[in-house]
Order: structure tokens, then C-alpha cells, then sequence
């Protein structure tokens, strides 16, 4: 083993990276600083300090990020209308990053040599922080311990952690979760367990967001979100910080049973995996920033954003979120937001969200005087169009006749 002197570990208490941070202070032999980030996952984060500390870690940083979670990561993200294959909100994959940043600045402000991470060798997880980490500083190195340890199964890490006496805070009783869960203020995601057979369906039980389509309220919800510059910044009328925003819509879709997917999707690693997904706010959001954007974004550059977004998606999926590429399409993206002002007004109903209607006062493209079926005043010249078919059959035209040419 590399002698080093520190490593910045990602903790957050569990059983996984509990036995990474006594491994890493066995194998190393190396002063172990743990990095801990309030995502919104909703759990409580000082007793992952108290047992960093009772194993003897002198350097704890646990962060709140979480506005600069959705301000700089997420809304951004729903600039493009990001979808990976056609339904993946990208919860987990969009945290990554940060976390990625936020070790890499820790390391530097320790003076630590390393960082470590407890994605297995099978996940995206590890690409994304191990991605990032060497964009951000490329001499930093990294430590997979489950791409390097003997310690492949639970029962291998419940008696590491009886050998070294770390205290066990999940139970092995049936009151345990049988699934792998990841939650932030975007998403929380559900994988193992049961899911791993594809066509089995989620239990009811396992959801935690949501409530059923079934069991949501017979009457429908009305909202109003307000957007500026591509970003949504109130909910009717009163003004939320991005967090704040977010977490609000969350429970509130949540309550009408908005935001549940089930996938498959194709990880970057090779393999096909299944997960399923609660994203109620987000869910909200895609909507609603589609609908300002019907009106207030020109219609090539609207179609070149959709153009991008799968790319765009791939790029947050396959963690390259730090790449050059990213910077630059980022760049495009956020331009084209500048006039994305405006209100849109919803309807939550039954695991459905709707849009039933938006405007902008000054940014809006939309003029009724043209598009209307009732006398336009000379706003619109209808015989212009005779030319403008014409022109565009041309090419029609022309290929018509070679092709009646070579078959005769």
C-alpha cells in the first residue's frame, strides 16, 4: 500500500462506511478525516459525528449544502429539461458532484493526500466521484475499498465489525429495509431487495414520498410557480429559496401521488439495472419549466436544447459534470434562459400534474392578434404563405422527378 498520511472518507455513519473507516485506518495506517453532506436526505447528521468520533477521528466536516445543492446543481440541471432515457430525473446522479467538490476542498484544507468513497465496483457512484474528483485536482488519489478488500457480503462487514468492536446502529431484523436507498432533496431511489427481479412489482410499503395515485385527494390541487430567468423562484406568489422551494413542492406533489417511476436503465458500467425513483417536485418542475418555455423561448432554439438534452443527460449521468463539454453546453443552456420569465399555473391530481395555463408580461412570444381564428386586422398575411410552400416543395419537386425519371 501507498504510504499516506491522511484521507478524507465520505461518512455517513452507516454500516458501510463505519467498516471503511476502521479499514482504511487498519490498512493505511493513516489519519482518517470524515466528510459528511446534508443533501435534504432527512436524517439526522450528528450521530454520524459521534461515532466518527468514538472511532477516534479528530477532523469531522459536516456540511449543509443544500441550497447550494438546487441553486447550483439542480436548477440548472432543469434548464435543459433533463431526462436520462426518456425517464430519469437524475436524483442521485446530480448530487454526486458536489460531494465530489466538497472532499476534493477538504482534502486541500487538511492537507490530506487521498479521498475514499463507499461505491462498490458495480455502481455509476464510483465514476461520478472518482470523475470528478480528478477534474477538480488531478493529483488528489482516490480509495475504492470495495474495489480493493476482501469484505464482499454483510455478513463479512457485520464481523469485521465485531472484530473491531465499531457499533452496528441498523438492526438485522425484519425491520430493516431490504432496499439500497439514496435520498436528497430531489429524489429518494430504491434499489435491491425484490426489485432486482424486473417483473415483480414494488411493494406499496416501500414507497416513502409518495402517497398512491389510488389513496391521493378526489379533489384536485392548484398552483402557481413563477420563473425567472429559466429558474422557479415562488410558489403562488410567495418567494422560496431554492431549498426551501423544492422541499415545498415535494411534499406537496407528493400528497397527490406525483413523482414514482420504475426503470430500467443502462448503467455506465455496462450493466442493465432497476430502480425505482420518487421525484415529486422535480416531477413538477419538468412540467412547468416546458410550459414557460413554450412561450417565452424562440422555437430553433427551443428544438436545439432538445437536441442537446440527451447528450446533456449523459453527461450528468456518467459523471461529467466538471468536463469541458458540460461547461460549454451549461453555457448555452443558461443563455438561452434569459427571457424564460413568466407564471404557469397547475393542476395535481390522482399522480398526474397538468399545466392549465401560463403567461409572461414582458418576455412572452406568444401574440394572440396573430394566431387567432377570428379577424387578425392585417396582423398576419395569409398569401404569404403560397410562397413560403412553394419554395420549401422545391426540393420535393425535384427529387419527385428523378425518381419518375429512373423508374421509367
Amino acid at each position: 500500500m501507498p504510504k499516506l498520511n491522511k484521507v478524507v472518507l465520505a461518512y455517513s455513519g452507516g454500516l458501510d462506511t463505519s467498516v471503511i473507516l476502521r479499514w482504511l485506518q487498519e490498512t493505511y495506517d493513516c489519519e482518517v478525516v470524515t466528510y459528511t453532506a446534508d443533501l435534504g436526505q432527512g436524517e439526522e447528521l450528528e450521530p454520524a459525528r459521534e461515532k466518527a468520533a468514538s472511532m477516534g477521528v479528530q477532523e469531522i466536516f459536516i456540511d449543509d449544502v443544500r441550497e447550494e445543492f438546487v441553486a447550483d446543481f439542480v436548477f440548472p440541471m432543469f434548464r435543459c429539461n433533463t431526462l436520462y432515457e426518456g425517464e430519469y430525473l437524475l436524483g442521485t446522479s446530480i448530487a454526486r458532484p458536489l460531494i465530489a467538490k466538497r472532499l476534493v476542498e477538504v482534502a486541500a484544507e487538511t492537507r490530506a493526500e487521498a479521498i475514499a468513497h463507499g461505491a462498490t465496483g458495480k455502481g455509476n457512484d464510483q465514476v461520478r466521484f472518482e470523475l470528478g474528483a480528478y477534474a477538480l485536482d488531478p493529483s488528489i488519489q482516490v480509495i475504492a475499498p470495495w474495489r480493493e478488500w476482501d469484505l464482499h457480503s454483510r455478513e463479512a462487514l457485520m464481523a469485521f465489525c465485531e472484530k473491531y468492536q465499531i457499533k452496528v446502529d441498523q438492526k438485522r431484523s425484519g425491520n430493516q429495509s431490504p432496499y439500497s436507498m439514496d435520498a436528497n432533496l430531489l429524489h429518494i431511489s430504491y434499489e435491491g431487495g425484490i426489485l432486482e427481479d424486473p417483473s415483480l412489482e414494488p411493494e406499496e410499503a416501500m414507497w416513502l414520498w409518495s402517497v398512491s395515485p389510488e389513496a391521493a385527494p378526489d379533489e384536485p390541487l392548484y398552483l402557481e410557480l413563477s420563473y425567472e430567468a429559466g429558474d422557479p423562484v415562488a410558489i403562488n406568489g410567495r418567494r422560496l429559496s431554492p431549498a426551501t422551494l423544492l422541499a415545498e413542492l415535494n411534499r406537496i406533489a407528493g400528497s397527490h401521488g406525483i413523482g414514482r417511476v420504475d426503470i430500467v436503465e443502462n448503467r455506465y458500467v455496462g450493466m442493465k439495472a432497476r430502480g425505482c425513483y420518487e421525484t415529486p417536485g422535480g416531477t413538477v418542475l419538468l412540467k412547468a419549466h416546458r410550459a414557460i418555455e413554450s412561450i417565452t423561448l424562440d422555437r430553433e432554439l427551443g428544438h436545439l436544447k432538445d437536441e442537446l438534452m440527451p447528450r446533456y443527460a449523459s453527461l450528468i449521468y456518467n459523471g461529467y459534470w466538471w468536463s469541458p463539454e458540460r461547461l460549454a453546453l451549461q453555457a448555452l443552456i443558461d443563455q438561452s434562459q434569459q427571457h424564460v420569465n413568466g407564471t404557469v399555473r397547475l393542476k395535481l391530481y390522482k399522480g398526474q400534474v397538468s399545466v392549465v395555463g401560463r403567461s409572461s408580461d414582458h418576455d412572452s412570444l406568444y401574440d394572440g392578434n396573430i394566431v387567432t381564428f377570428e379577424d387578425d386586422a392585417g396582423a398576419y398575411d395569409q398569401s404569404d404563405a403560397e410562397g413560403f410552400i412553394k419554395l420549401n416543395a422545391l426540393r420535393l419537386k425535384m427529387a419527385s422527378r428523378r425518381t419518375s425519371k429512373t423508374r421509367s
